[in-house]
């Protein structure tokens, strides 16, 4: 999330209650998590698992919770008890909860030529563009940018909140919701089936790239970035800070395990589990998913165990 304006670290500080250490006279222009992290960003680590990665991150400035730590050149620290907790409090304080009072915001900026159905809700800061069509029932919720030419399906929701805790076994509520102050941005010429789900970001876009299409009951999580042109079979669902690139293939009910990268022009067939990267212009099947040639000369040798179990006893 990009503050409105930049934002002085000791004011970030004399908000949330921490000391700095580092360059108090610098100026914060977003919060981030981890996986999408700018230079300027604020970040938060409480966990002396993920310090290193933090702290190496390209966020110049890290909120933390302890001072034993080497801290890399142009860095600051803010330093206080829980981390997360002010998190918490710099994304409500930039990016509250504002309820809606109509089901069409006043806020809404649509484009010329484009229709919206009955039923139709669409939360604040929304932008639409041209020569839309947005079906019963859908739902579009807050910060919200959807580009010209798309259309969504009856009963699909845009921009819900994340699937994203912080975890603690040692208070009463184990996951704590982590506040989501992203956006979703759907670029030109998309197509959304009926009943699909789409998150927003934590903190940063969940995107759609231009002439991608989506079947119906697929599932996108947040801060999942779709490049150009990809295709998207029923049920199909993407776990949290996924990329996948141009020209990508997924048939039915394939899932995608979070931060993977999927390379240009790959295909996933269906009912595949993939854990890891994907290369460029190659083609995978099976949970955990490998190479499709591979795998299906596998099954072919799993159906001939009867075969062989056969001929071995048959020479004793």
């Amino acid at each position: 999330m990009k503050f409105p304006a930049p934002v002085s670290v000791q004011w970030i500080a004399d908000l949330i209650g921490a000391d700095v250490l580092g360059h108090a006279e610098s100026f914060a222009t977003g919060i981030n998590e981890i996986h999408r992290v700018e230079p300027g960003d604020l970040c938060f680590v409480d966990h002396p698992k993920y310090y290193d990665k933090c702290l190496n991150s390209a966020a110049s400035f890290i909120i933390i919770n302890t001072k034993e730590v080497s801290i890399p050149g142009g860095k600051t620290l803010l330093v206080l008890g829980d981390p997360f907790e002010a998190y918490l409090k710099i994304a409500n304080h930039f990016r509250p909860f504002v309820p809606s009072e109509k089901a069409i915001s006043t806020s809404l900026k649509v484009g010329a030529g484009t229709v919206i159905m009955p039923n139709v809700f669409i939360g604040n800061h929304v932008t639409i563009g041209k020569d839309c069509i947005i079906h019963p029932n859908v739902s579009i919720l807050d910060y919200t940018e959807i580009g010209n030419n798309i259309i969504i399906q009856a009963g699909t929701v845009v921009g819900s909140d994340a699937f994203y805790y912080n975890t603690k076994k040692n208070r009463d509520v184990w996951y704590k919701k982590m506040q989501s102050c992203g956006h979703v941005v759907i670029e030109d010429f998309v197509e959304i089936g009926a009943g699909c789900t789409i998150d927003r970001g934590v903190t940063a876009d969940t995107r759609i790239g231009a002439g991608t299409k989506l079947d119906n009951m697929v599932h996108i999580g947040h801060d999942v970035v779709i490049g150009k042109n990809c295709l998207l079979a029923a049920q199909v669902a993407i776990a949290g800070g996924t990329t996948l690139k141009d020209g990508v293939t997924l048939w039915g009910q394939v899932g995608l395990s979070k931060t993977l990268t999927i390379g240009n022009n790959v295909t996933v067939l269906a009912q595949s589990g993939v854990g890891k990267d994907l290369a460029d212009n190659t083609v995978h099947w099976g949970s955990p998913s490998e190479d499709a040639l591979t795998k299906k000369r596998e099954l072919i040798w799993v159906r001939r165990i009867p075969e062989l179990w056969k001929k071995v006893m048959e020479t004793k």
